[in-house]
């Protein structure tokens, strides 16, 4: 059985980890309590009913951020983090689970639409794919390319790599001219930064 360790937790992360406990048992693989942040691992096959219940019974409606770490030379190697909290109540917990190199992770959008582009960030930038995501494609870096960027084994200068045809000054940038991009060609730095057009 899963024993919190570090600091005390709050009566209600203790509520939350003897309910999830109750009903998963040994798919709670640790929970720990540092500086008032309740973290769990869990394994990644009862990830998802584990999140939907994390919603539904407590009330984390907020996805703040899903990211991934990169155990170069452990295995499992990677291991996917959610950021989750309620509205009302300030509550926030952060769920892991580990994820084998080639390994899938159930998509979270289902549940939390905004789980959309962190998803897709994580499959660009470090190679993990998520099952069932409405567009799993590449977000920052173009179709085609063969790496995975926040991967440690990329090289710190990067890796040279033909960048497919493209006509960059043909049509004007997405966002050029708009309320959130600087004006080149201001006259002073404050006059160039989107505040300064009243509408950011």
């Amino acid at each position: 059985m899963s024993q919190l360790i570090s600091t005390e937790p709050t009566p209600t992360q203790q509520k939350i980890v003897d309910a999830l406990t109750d009903k998963w048992g040994e798919s709670i693989q640790s929970v720990v309590v540092f500086r008032g942040e309740l973290s769990i691992t869990v394994e990644l096959e009862k990830l998802y009913d584990i999140l939907v219940n994390l919603r539904k019974e407590h009330k984390m409606v907020m996805l703040l951020d899903i990211s991934s770490v990169d155990h170069l030379h452990d295995s499992p190697r990677f291991e996917v983090v959610y950021e989750l909290a309620t509205v009302n109540d300030r509550q926030h917990i952060r769920v892991k689970a580990a994820v084998t190199e080639g390994q899938s992770v159930p998509t979270a959008v289902t549940i939390w639409k905004t789980a959309n582009w962190h998803e897709r960030e994580i499959f660009d930038m470090m190679g993990i794919e998520f099952i069932d995501h409405p567009e799993m494609t590449r977000i920052l870096m173009w179709e085609g390319y063969e790496h995975y960027p926040l991967r440690k084994d990329f090289p710190l200068a990067g890796i040279e790599s033909e960048i497919p045809d493209a006509d960059f000054s043909a049509h004007q940038a997405p966002l050029e001219g708009g309320p959130f991009v600087t004006t080149p060609g201001a006259a002073s730095r404050v006059d160039a930064e989107p505040c300064a057009k009243g509408e950011s």
